[in-house]
Order: C-alpha cells, then structure tokens, then sequence
C-alpha cells in the first residue's frame, strides 16, 4: 500500500486528493495500492473568496459529503511538524490525541494567512480571513443599533486598498446603510479606505483603477492614501499622518503570507513563504513532497508566478494530485498549465470589473461583470457533493473554464 497525505481542506487540498483518486481509479488495478489521507483543523471546506459577503458562517461545505463518495481518509486535526527525511507528519487531533502519519507523497496545501498587525490596539481590529473572524465582524456590525449612539458608531475603517481590501470596503458601503437605516441613521455611516500606496488597488495595476475609483466614489467612500494605521482604540483610529477618525469598526486587509508550516519542509521559499515548485508542483529538492494553493510559488505564462488565490489554488491542486499518482504509478506526468490570468472584482451591489492577462485589461464593468462574479462565487467555486461520478470528472478537468 502507498500512501498519500494531503495537509490541507481548503480548494487546493480537496482538489489534490481528488486528482489523486482520479488518476489512480484510471490506473486500473495498480491504482487500488494508493491510499489518500487527508488532514484539516475543521470539518469543512470553507469558500473563502465570499468571506466578505454578509452571513459568512454559510460559505461551507461539508469536506466528508466532497471526499466520502470517493473514499478518501479524513482526519480532523492540527498538523504541528513535518519530517521529509523520515516522511512523517506530526498532528495534533481534535480530543488532544497525538499521532504519526507515515507517506510516500505528501501534499502541503494549507493555504495562507493574514499577517496581523502589531500597532497600539490591534486587538481592537477584525478581519475577514477565517471563518470565525469573518463571523465576529458579522455579528459586530448587526450589532451596531443596540450600542449608544457615539460620533463613530457607523464608520467602518479597511486598512488595505488591495483585492480583499476594495471588496469588503464596497460591500460595507450598502451593508452599513442598510443596518443603520434601522434607526433612521443612514447619514450617520462612513466607511473610509485607507492604503499606504498612493493609489487603489497598487498591485491591480492601472488597467481597472478608473473603474474601481468610480465604484468608491459612487458608494461614498472616503480616501486616506499615502497613510496607514498607527493606533486603534474601540471609538478611534489614528492614522500615520496624526488623523483621528472616530470608528467603531476597523477592518484589517493588508497583507499575506504562506502557512508557517512550509517552514517545515527544507525549500526555497520567496518573500511570502511559498515554496518554490517545479513544473509538475514539487517542491524544488524535496522529491516527495508537493505544495498546491497559497503554500506554493510555481510559474505560468509570461514569467509570472501563480498568486494566492482559488483561480490558481484549484488547478494546482488537480496537476498535484495527478501528479502525485503518476510519480507512484509510474505513469505521466503533467506539466503546470493554468489558464490565461483574469481578474474579477467586486465592487459593491450592482458593480464589479474583470480582467484579463497580467496587464489586467479590462473586458467586462457593471451589471456583465457583477454576473460573472456571481457565478464564480455561487457556482464556479464550489465541487460537487454526494457525487463521485461528478466529482472525479471535474478533478480530470484541469482548466477553469
């Protein structure tokens, strides 16, 4: 028997041990040797691209009604070390049990995280990126119109004017309204955007910023450029240049970084932790081991690598798992081949903007676009449940579109 263990329940790791199945099921009899175990802290696949959206605790899916059908060992619990060299993985289960997993391949697909700040009253500032977080700042704002009525009480402050940064900004920008309309205090809301570059959406590059201006005008959201946070309290924030803005909301959006456990493995990584992968996702020195989603940087078109997102994280994750069953098989690998770069962002209610290359040409605004990311969010996104049939075919699938 060989065994595979992916570290990992989010899109790159169900997808991963998908594309293991798939390609052992294709194997024929050779392929009922290999023996797929996958490690999450949670009993869900959490679809964190919508976790700016309102009711953040639905965006889920059961991992067991994805992987059972098709008979991937599940274990919940918390991965604590990795040794290459004896190929073990360390975990710790959910009851405090300790075990060993021993692998012939090992997937490292746990994503990344936000890099917290660590100014005066950091821990009066919420984020969208778990679960549980996106939740807290849910429930605090539907909170909102039973606090005292304050200078602050609705004025949302996102630090970060990146991709997760404009989307929750914009959102804000209709949410907030409609809870403080509640008590008649509609005039009451601000949400400020704050960037320490000296433009929106720095990384975005120039092609959709006109777009993303108008959308942030439209909505009323104030600007502060060129600032970020020095301090925050429960009532205020203090900007960089000494501004004051009284808030009862600060959302933190700024900044990324892979998942510390690819500390664990003995790879170059770049200057957000990934490692440093080849064409077919291993990790460079490291034969047995693959890293897929967020924890990898591996190349595509135009001598780009891939970013941390679920546009990259799921075909990475179906070339790993492939990949993984042809090393044990002795079959073919696939080269790394993602689809042309395309960018679709929201922009509040009844807008967003998609582009595409690296460029990041704009090809769709308003009502087209928003459409488009509805059916990304809703649809696109999501595997099929209680379905091997489906499941397998869509892990063969190793493009997006």
């Amino acid at each position: 028997m060989k065994n595979v263990v992916v570290v990992g329940g989010g899109f790159a790791g169900v997808w991963s041990a998908a594309g293991v199945v798939r390609a052992a099921r294709e194997a024929g009899s050779a392929g009922e040797e290999l023996r797929v175990t996958l490690i999450s802290g949670g009993d869900d696949l959490v679809v964190r691209p919508r976790l700016y959206e309102d009711t953040p605790e639905s965006m889920r899916v059961s991992l067991d009604r994805i992987l059972g059908p098709i008979g991937v060992h599940r274990l919940t619990a918390t991965v604590t070390g990795i040794d290459t060299r004896a190929r073990t993985v360390r975990a710790v289960e959910r009851a405090g049990g300790e075990l060993t997993l021993s692998y012939d391949k090992l997937v490292l697909a746990t994503g990344s995280q936000l890099v917290r700040p660590d100014f005066p009253g950091a821990q009066n500032v919420f984020d969208i990126d778990t679960m549980p977080t996106a939740a807290a700042l849910d429930h605090h704002l539907r909170r909102l119109p039973g606090r005292s009525p304050s200078e602050g009480r609705y004025t949302a402050v996102v630090v970060g004017a990146g991709f997760t940064g404009l989307e929750i900004a914009t959102g804000l920008g209709s949410r907030l309204p409609t809870i403080a309309d509640a008590q008649g205090a509609g005039e009451d809301v601000r949400v400020v955007l704050v960037e320490r570059a000296d433009v929106l959406g720095p990384e975005l590059g120039p092609g959709p910023r006109a777009r993303i201006e108008a959308a942030v005008e439209k909505l009323q959201i104030e600007r502060r450029t060129g600032r970020t946070v020095a301090s925050t309290s429960p009532e205020a924030v203090t900007l960089s240049d000494g501004e004051v803005i009284p808030a009862a909301t600060v959302v933190w959006t700024a900044g990324m970084a892979a998942s510390p456990l690819t500390s664990q493995v003995p790879g170059e990584r770049d200057r957000l932790g990934r490692l440093s992968v080849d064409a077919y996702l291993r990790v460079t020195g490291v034969p047995d081991v693959y890293a897929a989603g967020d924890t990898a940087a591996a190349p595509v078109e135009e001598g780009h690598s891939t970013l941390q997102s679920c546009q990259h994280a799921l075909p990475m994750g179906k070339f790993a798992g492939h990949n993984v069953a042809a090393d044990l098989l002795g079959t073919d690998r696939l080269s790394f081949a993602p689809d042309p770069y395309t960018t679709t962002l929201d922009l509040g209610p009844d807008d967003a903007v998609s582009t595409q290359g690296w460029d990041r040409a704009v090809q769709l605004t308003g009502q087209k676009a928003k459409l488009l990311k509805q059916d990304i969010n809703t649809l696109w996104i999501y595997p099929p449940v209680d379905d091997a049939e489906q499941l397998l075919a869509q892990a063969g699938r190793f493009s997006n579109l």
